[in-house]
């Protein structure tokens, strides 16, 4: 499976996931931390994916969705976009509606609840 393959699966696998520079327990960068921290601020559980590890991911996310930087945030298999954005949502409440009804609807479609 080439890398855009994989990150069409994560994205579609999970209802969130952050593809960052390090981990949320251990950011390589600023804006990377600063992604996290508003996701673990709203209490949903979310995958991450560390590009750091994988350059075959490094490389290629960028085209994936025509977005040149890092951290990208997607949400029910859609890019929400970066640090800035995703801080702003963060910041009205957006994020949190958003990102717990991207999990309520991951858990109904496994049969969850």
């Amino acid at each position: 499976m080439d890398a855009l393959e994989r990150i069409e699966q994560q994205v579609k696998n999970n209802p969130v996931v952050i593809y960052m520079k390090g981990t949320p327990q251990a950011p390589r960068c600023g804006f990377s931390m600063r992604a996290a921290e508003a996701l673990q601020a709203c209490g949903v559980p979310f995958a991450y994916v560390n590009v750091l590890q994988d350059p075959d991911i490094f490389a290629n996310l960028p085209r994936y969705a025509d977005w040149p930087t890092f951290p990208q945030v997607y949400v029910d298999g859609e890019l929400i976009g970066g640090c800035d954005i995703t801080l702003e949502l963060h910041a009205s409440g957006e994020l949190k509606r958003m990102v717990e009804a991207a999990a309520e609807k991951a858990g109904a479609l496994s049969g969850g609840d």
